[in-house]
């Protein structure tokens, strides 16, 4: 491979503002893996954000690349899943699978798409300096004539329309909207664009926590919320605590520790087919290796206010953040009737657009 524009590159990246900022160039918010391909001839390799190759997890997307991209490029843009009309990113992570056999099954029953929405390299020209607004025109010509399952992003300068765009797509799994200077070069690893996400709350019970990796100080709080059958399940985790607050929390928790899960709802964690969906604190996961995922047992009676953007299935899709304490609210009281649903939006329209 000899490209104007080689193997790594870090992608450029994005910081939460509140609002959508005028004046910008705008996109829909993809829920995937950002991915910058590199195809010269019949070669194509899929970089990873932290630059690790993921060309060996989507084979049949290496050969959609091949057919559909120009013949030497470098695009930057997100690899994606859909299922009934709408991102799937649980169905996205089950791609990633040490096993050739299983990778090769996954490819035929869950295929993968990659939507391209900047272009940093065309033919011996490097376009890393080149304005947004040109790199954009430049997408476009070279992607005409590509098919599913490689598209080019929906993009806008209409402020209106990117406001549309964020209420909208969400139904179709989509993140929220990122704003960029049309103006600016390709900034590798900086956070120069801003990313305009939902943030919903939710009020859910604390059933345990998780050690920091910098000691005996609270990690995250491990949260649930009752299903229709009263039982308390995962939800996910908040995190994000100053060092001091940390501290803090070991002492507030401590009385609602448990010795051990006897009693506790999720007692059944500790049998290995309870672990199937790897989703669970304490599973093993393919993605933090040997990380430490063990947790603490708390007696489910308190109850946290914490913010999230949106849910992948009964799960919170990214780590919510602690808002406040609820000694209002009865643990029973924390159910998913709370959660507010988006209103369905087929994926299909999206990438039509």
């Amino acid at each position: 491979m000899d490209l104007p524009v080689m193997p790594p590159v870090k992608p450029m990246l994005a910081k939460s503002v509140a609002k959508i900022p005028p004046g910008m160039h705008y996109e829909a918010k993809w829920d995937g893996f950002r991915a910058i391909v590199f195809r010269d001839g019949d070669e194509v390799e899929i970089g990873s954000r932290s630059g690790k190759p993921l060309t060996r997890y989507f084979p049949e997307l290496v050969t959609a690349l091949r057919d559909r991209l120009p013949p030497r490029c470098v695009t930057d843009g997100e690899i994606v899943v859909a299922r009934g009309g709408r991102l799937d990113f649980d169905a996205l992570l089950e791609r990633i699978h040490p096993a050739d056999s299983r990778v090769r099954l996954l490819a035929e029953t869950t295929p993968a798409g990659f939507v391209a929405f900047d272009l940093l390299a065309l033919g011996d020209a490097s376009l890393m300096d080149t304005p947004l607004r040109e790199r954009r025109e430049a997408l476009t010509a070279a992607l005409r004539t590509a098919a599913d399952p490689v598209f080019t992003a929906p993009a806008t300068y209409d402020i209106a329309l990117a406001e549309r765009w964020f209420q909208q797509y969400e139904g179709a799994g989509l993140d929220g909207v990122i704003a960029k200077d049309p103006a600016l070069g390709y900034r590798p690893g900086e956070r120069v664009m801003a990313k305009i996400k939902h943030e919903r709350t939710a009020d859910c019970v604390v059933a345990g926590y998780r050690l920091h990796k910098s000691g005996p100080v609270v990690g995250s709080l491990l949260l649930g919320l009752h299903d229709d059958r009263g039982r308390l399940q995962h939800v996910g985790v908040c995190a994000s605590f100053p060092m001091r607050r940390r501290e803090e929390l070991m002492t507030e928790l401590e009385p609602l520790r448990m010795p051990s899960l006897d009693g506790h709802p999720w007692a059944d964690w500790v049998s290995e087919e309870a672990h199937a969906d790897s989703r669970m604190p304490g599973a093993p996961s393919r993605w933090t290796g040997t990380k430490d995922l063990s947790w603490v047992p708390l007696r489910p009676e308190r109850v946290v206010e914490v913010a999230y953007d949106h849910m992948q299935g009964d799960r919170f899709r990214h780590t919510a953040q602690f808002r406040r304490w609820r000694p209002d609210r009865e643990p029973r009281e924390c159910t998913y009737a709370q959660l507010e649903e988006p209103v369905r939006y087929d994926l299909a329209e999206v990438l039509g657009g």
